[in-house]
């Protein structure tokens, strides 16, 4: 019996070892791609304020009204939340029952992990990580994932071909030589639509893509051949199969979050035009502010650059030049930057490392209750 209690105690220890390894590596990873982040984003700073005269800089910071500066903040925090809003819809259809809080938490984690990651790549596999944790069915989970994304693709689709067809003028205008990722942002982002669309109708799509990832890794000796594994990719399409029949009998919710995330693209197109206003700037319409912030995003949207840093800012003078005026151009920059992405970084931050620490917190209660029962069992067999 002894010996069973040691051989238990040596496999414990193993373990701990191996998910010690596996933390390191994962936490060395997370530093690289927080060290990336902060990189490029100290090299746009110097960019965009080179040559610029502080004093000049901190007037136009103050021609800003309290009040338009608190609506601008909230407008970038009410863009997370309503993405959390979609999730809890999506998941409480499908019969899971996480609440609001947490989809909103779910929400500011997939916004950090997307702004450190080239592409917003990173965001939704930790957004399925958490979802899991907390109980959800992971085909279900993954349903509600993608069927945001759709939205959220499909809305900029949508909105960008409104604004090639209705002020194509303007667009070709103001954004200059940036109008080509303008194309290429519409571009990328219908195909990734159609992509999605095949993905949920065929889900043979999906295991085949698995599978061909599966094989490819064991051959680059990246995995080890393993039934198993193939068996929880099986039973997971299987899960993700009919939550999406279950979400096709209820198009009614499909559509409440299609207008849902509308209105929540809308606040970050709507941001720019509340700091012009708190600026106290006329001259412009707030129809064409709106549009050309819309244009900017669905232009730098899918480029492979943490939180598209650099090339947002640089196509914000170019598109804003003219709208900005009294030297106001660099200070609104800065706020509508500061409140649609770093502000909520920061927020995004700190509700990712807490979440992580109590995801650790619970593992590590989890190993030691079977420590526990496992000494109690050793115990009793003496």
């Amino acid at each position: 019996m002894e010996g069973c209690a040691v051989r238990r105690a040596v496999s414990v220890r193993r373990d701990m070892g191996k998910a010690f390894g596996r933390f390191k590596k994962e936490s060395g990873k997370r530093f690289l791609e927080i060290g990336f982040f902060l990189a490029v984003m100290a090299l746009t700073f110097r960019a965009v304020f080179a040559g610029q005269d502080a004093g000049e800089l901190t007037a136009a910071l103050r021609r800003m009204d309290p009040a338009g500066m608190a609506i601008a903040v909230a407008l970038g925090m009410v863009f997370i939340c309503m993405e959390g809003l979609m999730l809890r819809i999506l998941l409480r259809t499908m019969g899971q029952k996480s609440g609001l809080l947490k989809c909103i938490g779910y929400s500011f984690v997939g916004f950090f992990y997307s702004g450190i990651t080239p592409s917003a790549s990173g965001g939704q596999p930790m957004q399925l990580y958490y979802m899991k944790k907390d109980g959800n069915r992971l085909g279900d989970s993954a349903v509600a994932l993608m069927v945001a994304a759709l939205c959220y693709k499909l809305a900029l689709v949508c909105i960008g071909a409104g604004l090639l067809l209705g002020r194509y003028g303007m667009l070709r205008e103001r954004m200059g030589g940036y109008f080509g990722f303008y194309v290429l942002g519409m571009v990328l982002n219908t195909l990734l639509v159609a992509l999605i669309l095949g993905v949920m109708l065929f889900p043979q799509i999906m295991t085949g893509m698995i599978a061909g990832a599966e094989r490819g890794c064991v051959r680059a000796g990246v995995l080890k051949p393993k039934r198993e594994r193939m068996e929880k990719v099986c039973r997971f399409v299987e899960s993700y199969r009919d939550a999406v029949a279950f979400l096709k009998k209820h198009p009614g919710k499909l559509c409440l979050v299609m207008m849902l995330t509308f209105v929540q693209r809308s606040t970050v197109f709507i941001l720019t035009w509340v700091v012009y206003w708190g600026m106290g700037l006329d001259g412009t319409d707030a129809l064409t502010v709106i549009f050309l912030q819309a244009a900017v995003y669905i232009a730098v949207d899918m480029l492979p650059v943490p939180g598209a840093q650099g090339i947002t800012e640089l196509m914000y003078v170019q598109v804003f030049g003219r709208i900005f005026v009294g030297g106001t151009l660099t200070a609104s920059m800065l706020i509508c930057r500061s409140a649609n992405f770093y502000m909520p970084m920061l927020v995004s931050l700190i509700v990712s490392a807490a979440a992580q620490l109590c995801a650790r917190r619970d593992k590590n209660a989890g190993k030691a209750a079977g420590a526990l029962s496992t000494s109690f069992g050793s115990r009793a067999a003496r």
